[in-house]
């Protein structure tokens, strides 16, 4: 039986909010330090600390890009909230204003794609367009067209690259869903 290499802290952490992102969508609340100390223990360490030594995996002498996530510009957060969650399906996993009263940057998560929401003026265009390259998008789109949602319901075309299916947020921008032809 092949021996996988132990995953990079970087992988752990992704895991650990993949993990949290989960168990939000099904109203199970975890603290990101709580994530980080159950998927220690999946890999049998005693606790985050010794595993975050243990799986410092990143080579200095490789170039490896590990997630990508794009920053949509939002200009208020309940409607982001309606639409990224309650349409979307995502969940939140981080919030941060720099003091109360300030710009909100959240991140939403579903299925492994994480994307950054922002209400500060220089950290994204209105109107940009974010390529996701994904499996099952028959099947997010059966989720969103069922919904029969206010947002409208997206079609879903065949293109030489893949099956697309394209969004629009309340803040005109637009997420390409693509399933490559297999």
């Amino acid at each position: 039986m092949p021996t996988r290499d132990p995953p990079t802290r970087d992988q752990a952490k992704t895991m650990a909010r993949r993990l949290r992102s989960a168990l939000a969508s099904r109203r199970i609340d975890l603290s990101h330090a709580d994530s980080l100390e159950l998927v220690a223990a999946s890999f049998g360490l005693r606790d985050w600390n010794t595993a975050a030594g243990l799986l410092d995996g990143d080579r200095p002498d490789r170039i490896a890009f590990h997630r990508t996530s794009p920053i949509l510009r939002i200009f208020d957060v309940a409607k982001a909230r309606e639409f990224y969650c309650g349409f979307l399906g995502f969940a939140v996993t981080l919030e941060h204003r720099h003091e109360p009263g300030l710009p909100l940057y959240m991140a939403v998560e579903r299925a492994g794609l994480e994307l950054h929401l922002s209400e500060h003026h220089g950290d994204a265009s209105p109107g940009s367009t974010a390529f996701v390259r994904m499996t099952g998008v028959r099947d997010f789109h059966a989720e969103l067209f069922a919904k029969n949602d206010g947002y409208g319901r997206p079609g879903l075309e065949r293109l030489p690259w893949g099956d697309q299916m394209e969004v629009h947020d309340p803040f005109g921008n637009r997420i390409r869903f693509c399933q490559a032809h297999g």
